[in-house]
């Protein structure tokens, strides 16, 4: 049960509203942004693979599974518009969309077995890439550098390539042990991206 502080001389103030209750406060509010955050980009992760794999075994539920993928970037963009805007959370969306698409282009040429092609498409879906990670250190420069976010976003797009392959060429064991690392790789990014954003406008976090 709460209870009433009063020091002589002092108007009575309640306990929970002191220090403790604000500091208690803020850390659940960045908990449930941290949380939040890391939910999104699992989600990415999650449905991304569940694409990969129709697409490679030409399961009928792969346009639905497109759509619910796409949907991730809207809501990856729109989780950044409280603290940059619309036209930035847009922007991300954006870059994400053209992320998956790019996805689809080099699964379709390494399915397709042209190595040139192949590696034409991961090429510009690096380039995108590099876009994304340059978009967000513009965001954010002091807490995302343009370094860092390059080497996430290079790791992230190497792991996927790499559980493509395994998953085209039948070789399940290895395609199932780099989900495991892509899913690891991902919360880092997500606790990255959730930690500057926390450090960039903390009084949002109060």
């Amino acid at each position: 049960m709460s209870g009433w502080i009063c020091i002589s001389g002092t108007p009575a103030v309640r306990a929970e509203e002191g220090p403790d209750h604000a500091a208690g406060v803020a850390a659940a509010k960045q908990a449930a942004f941290h949380d939040a955050m890391r939910k999104l980009w699992e989600d990415h992760v999650t449905w991304t693979r569940l694409a990969i794999v129709s697409f490679a075994h030409d399961l009928p539920d792969l346009p639905a599974t497109q759509d619910r993928l796409l949907r991730n970037q809207v809501d990856i963009g729109n989780a950044i518009k409280p603290y940059y805007g619309r036209t930035a959370g847009n922007q991300l969306t954006a870059l994400l969309t053209e992320h998956i698409t790019g996805a689809v282009a080099v699964l379709q040429a390494a399915k397709s077995g042209d190595q040139a092609l192949t590696a034409q498409r991961i090429s510009e879906w690096h380039a995108n890439g590099r876009a994304i990670a340059d978009f967000l250190n513009r965001a954010n420069p002091r807490n995302w550098s343009r370094a860092e976010m390059r080497r996430m976003m290079k790791a992230h797009l190497d792991q996927t390539i790499s559980e493509s392959v395994h998953r085209l060429g039948g070789d399940y064991a290895t395609d199932v042990r780099e989900y495991d690392t892509i899913h690891r790789h991902i919360l880092m990014m997500a606790d990255t991206l959730s930690d500057g954003i926390i450090k960039q406008f903390p009084r949002r976090f109060r």
